[in-house]
């Protein structure tokens, strides 16, 4: 049976569609394609996913947000597992556009989850966000610690999306498992993200800006490993059984970290990317922005000890990847 992919035409959605293809899935995706950044990325993405797939790939366009318009697009899909990343992402935009994450994020994740509830699929799997553990001063950030003070709309509701999902698997028990996922980036990547804005803007030979002046740490995690993650998830749903999950919880859900397990410097970020590109960056140093945390540092121990997830693509490795990838999509 097929496997529903929401966000298909996002950045991660992509590539675990594209994972899933590739080992003979077939896969039935659902994005509203909306404007937040280019929307030719979005349909370059799909356009590579459906030469891969074929006719194994059905895609709907429809905002998950809207309760009748993702009902009537998945009248007649036929699938028994969910991979749920559609979202209004973005810590900063939060700000400035608060309505946009509480209908794609509050009101979208509602409606897949009574999609799950209704269809009695064998899994849900969620993205959450390690902008969750808002200024948490604890390192490394575990999957235990308190997430109550969240300082953005975009952390508050990425938390709601926990709650609502424990209250499904209490209720109704519904398998879910949510990920927390940590600075990803790669190929195909989004346009709003450090490594995009200054990749671009090293190669136009423009300044870029570098926000709490540099002194900044990322627990930046390779879209392969991000992806792996993502998929040993799926295939290993949580047992209804009262014990224990990670996260606390003793419903069918549980919440583990996807991270790289090891926080980078910002301007290690940034060497990288110079060494990549073969020039130097012109900096533009900055204060903190509203919203922004200063580290991010995942404890990866509960997925590792369950699932076996082992990340292992460095930093130089992943940057070099993206840079080459940019380079020959825009021809620069």
């Amino acid at each position: 049976m097929a496997v529903l992919v929401t966000g298909i035409a996002g950045f991660i959605g992509m590539h675990a569609a594209a994972h899933l293809l590739a080992r003979g899935e077939t896969v039935i995706g659902i994005d509203n394609f909306n404007d937040y950044y280019p929307v030719d990325l979005k349909e370059a993405r799909v356009a590579e996913l459906e030469r891969l797939g074929g006719d194994r790939l059905a895609v709907h366009r429809a905002d998950i947000g809207d309760e009748a318009a993702l009902v009537t697009a998945l009248a007649d899909a036929d699938f028994d597992r969910v991979v749920h990343l559609a979202a209004q992402a973005g810590v900063r935009y939060s700000i400035d556009n608060p309505a946009a994450y509480i209908r794609s994020n509050v009101a979208g994740h509602l409606g897949i989850l009574e999609i799950a509830r209704h269809r009695s699929v064998r899994h849900l799997v969620y993205a959450s966000s390690s902008s969750v553990y808002g200024a948490n001063k604890a390192m490394p950030f575990r999957v235990e610690d308190r997430v109550d003070h969240p300082i953005s709309l975009y952390a508050a509701t990425k938390r709601a999306d926990e709650l609502m999902s424990e209250t499904y698997a209490h209720l109704f028990r519904v398998p879910q498992t949510g990920l927390r996922f940590f600075t990803v980036y790669g190929p195909w990547g989004r346009p709003d993200m450090a490594l995009w804005k200054f990749t671009k803007a090293i190669l136009e030979g423009r300044p870029i800006d570098v926000y709490n002046h540099g002194d900044m740490r990322r627990d930046f995690t390779y879209i392969d490993d991000i992806v792996a993650g993502v998929i040993a998830s799926l295939d290993n749903p949580p047992a209804d059984d009262g014990e224990p999950k990670a996260g606390g919880f003793v419903t069918p859900h549980r919440v583990y970290n996807i991270g790289n397990n090891r926080p980078e410097l910002l301007m290690e970020l940034i060497g990288e990317i110079e060494d990549a590109c073969g020039r130097k960056a012109q900096l533009n140093l900055l204060p903190m922005q509203d919203g922004d945390v200063h580290e991010t540092y995942a404890d990866i121990s509960a997925i590792a000890d369950e699932l076996g997830y082992a990340p292992t693509t460095g930093i130089c490795t992943g940057v070099g990847n993206f840079v080459s990838w940019y380079r020959q999509f825009y021809g620069v």
